[in-house]
């Protein structure tokens, strides 16, 4: 055989691979990289109460973002047949920064959060099992909650509700479905690297509720604003097939 046609039977190789790696029964486990990409902002703050009493007044103009985040991802796939596999996916659950829009722009960082947001997924994989390169789509559903929620900038809090003031925050959990596109490599029988590309239409709402000790008494102000994530989540990865 010409050296010509070992280069073009070892090109062949590689395109189209020989091991069965992502065949019905496979298990692989992945590990990697999550960017977390949260593409929307909160509506303007609604002062709900004080002590009780109901106001329902919108502050015209304030605002915040989510600010994007970087953290280690896991996933568990199982094919079911050779195109069809279901997934589990989690990680270590990344803590975003909110900074203030509009009128709060000026106080920059206002707070940080932790959120949680395990999904599990159904992908469709396209081209045949032993093909090396293989892209996928895929459809689930994701379970957010939200932990460590915190105001530390105290110069908002002072400024916006009073010299005294102390905000404790919480956020809404909800239940949202997950759009994924992706593609794995074999670089091996055993060992592959990904990408995938996930979308969540994902909202919640958020509840301050401030302490003021003034001349006048104590206050209870209770607010809320309904916040709009909807992140776009990448996944770059290292899986192993067992």
């Amino acid at each position: 055989m010409t050296n010509k046609k070992i280069l073009v039977a070892s090109v062949a190789m590689l395109i189209a691979g020989t091991a069965q790696a992502q065949s019905a029964g496979s298990n692989i486990i992945s590990l990697g990289w999550f960017r977390v990409m949260p593409t929307s902002s909160a509506d303007p703050l609604v002062l709900d109460s004080i002590n009780g009493f109901p106001l329902g007044q919108t502050q015209t103009g304030t605002g915040a973002k989510i600010k994007s985040a970087d953290t280690l991802g896991i996933a568990f796939t199982h094919f079911f047949t050779d195109n069809i596999s279901g997934e589990i996916v989690g990680g270590i659950p990344p803590q975003h920064d909110v900074e203030g829009t509009g009128t709060y722009s000026k106080y920059g960082t206002l707070g940080n959060v932790r959120q949680w947001s395990p999904a599990a997924l159904v992908k469709y994989h396209f081209l045949e099992a032993k093909s090396k390169f293989r892209p996928y789509v895929g459809i689930g559903v994701n379970y957010t909650w939200f932990t460590g929620e915190t105001i530390t900038n105290q110069t908002f809090v002072k400024s916006q509700f009073g010299p005294n003031a102390t905000m404790t925050a919480s956020a809404k959990s909800s239940w949202n479905p997950v759009f994924n596109i992706g593609a794995n490599y074999a670089v091996t029988d055993n060992w592959f690297i990904g990408l995938s590309v996930s979308y969540l239409p994902l909202s919640s709402t958020a509840t301050l509720t401030t302490h003021n000790a003034g001349a006048s008494g104590n206050q209870t102000i209770v607010s809320h604003t309904k916040i709009k994530i909807d992140p776009v989540v990448t996944f770059l990865n290292v899986g192993y097939r067992f």
